[in-house]
């Protein structure tokens, strides 16, 4: 179908009836759902009471800079839907419905509710450590079971190319132009990062990407996903952590306490593999590039205010010159600063 929307909802039941998705004369509710920069998202409630979530991706990312990236990258989403279920606990993926190469479509089931959005909790001051936990164990999940399944895995994931263009290029390499003093910092760890390829990456572990459902965490949002380095799913993870306690300084003990937490529950989740060595100072270098890059690359956070983005800027820099040997330490010194 030529410039097919699903934002257009009676455009979107047609195509489900001609797929046979949907029964001829069904007529679900539609409604579009508020998302991240680079997908259209729609939600779909059958007379049955089935529900799905259906992602058509964007060519031209929905940000102020000029961003773009292949809308197939919507096919890695698929693969994750088919394959993170494998490594983690029953639920903590949504169920993968169908997907669309022609269109650029994936299909999930939806999360019933209740449900809320994690990073809106952390932003309203709800600092669960029960929560963080899950988050560290979710993480540390994937990463070991992708790697104990690495010959099966590894084919399917190689290719990074969405990665290069949606986190490398407008995280480090964007950052890298507008921030001299770190450029050398941010290509030296780009060239660590295609050094280092040992488990299945998720490329986008971020609060924004967490459903709470009944107390616990479901994840969503796969299209970075590839064979690579953890150390940047651990940076990235912690950034937010870390941005959140700057952002409101009378929780700044809570989201100390909550990334502790989350590094710990990683590591007892992770387990001992053989790339673990060498693992914690990647990580202290990557969250340091993503605090960077999420005050100055192509995504700032946008709850940060100009004045504490400039804040972490310089706060970062610093840093920089001599990187905290450990991540509690980083963690310290990251939020004293601020």
């Amino acid at each position: 179908m030529q410039d097919f929307d699903i934002e257009n909802h009676s455009r979107l039941r047609a195509y489900l009836i001609d797929k046979a998705y949907l029964r001829a004369g069904e007529d679900p509710l539609i409604q579009n759902l508020p998302g991240g920069v680079s997908n259209r998202t729609v939600l779909v409630k059958r007379q049955t009471g089935e529900a799905w979530v259906i992602k058509q991706a964007l060519a031209k990312l929905r940000v102020k800079v000029d961003w773009f990236s292949d809308p197939s990258r919507i096919h890695r989403e698929a693969l994750g839907l088919s394959w993170l279920p494998r490594f983690l606990p029953e639920g903590t993926i949504p169920p993968f419905v169908f997907e669309d190469e022609t269109n650029h479509i994936v299909a999930m089931g939806a999360v019933p509710p209740p449900i809320e959005n994690w990073k809106e909790q952390l932003l309203g001051g709800a600092v669960s450590l029960d929560l963080v936990d899950q988050f560290g164990r979710i993480l540390g999940g994937i990463h070991r079971g992708a790697t104990l399944q690495r010959d099966n895995v590894q084919p399917i994931f190689a290719d990074q190319t969405f990665f290069a263009s949606l986190r490398l290029e407008p995280y480090y390499l964007y950052t890298a132009e507008q921030q001299s003093a770190a450029r050398e910092y941010l290509l030296g760890l780009v060239h660590e990062t295609g050094a280092n390829v040992h488990t299945l990456v998720h490329g986008d572990y971020s609060p924004k990407n967490i459903l709470v459902h009944n107390g616990r965490l479901v994840l969503l949002d796969h299209e970075v996903i590839h064979f690579g380095d953890p150390a940047f799913d651990l940076g990235f993870s912690l950034t937010h952590l870390l941005s959140k306690g700057h952002h409101l300084a009378p929780l700044r003990p809570a989201f100390r306490a909550a990334a502790r937490a989350y590094w710990t529950a990683y590591l007892d989740a992770l387990g001992e593999l053989p790339w673990r060595a060498g693992l914690e100072a990647r990580a202290v270098r990557h969250t340091l590039g993503c605090l960077l890059a999420r005050v100055c690359g192509r995504s700032p956070l946008e709850y940060l205010t100009p004045e504490q983005r400039e804040a972490q800027r310089v706060a970062v820099l610093g840093l920089m010159a001599a990187p905290p040997a450990s991540v509690f330490e980083l963690i310290d010194l990251f939020l004293e600063r601020m």
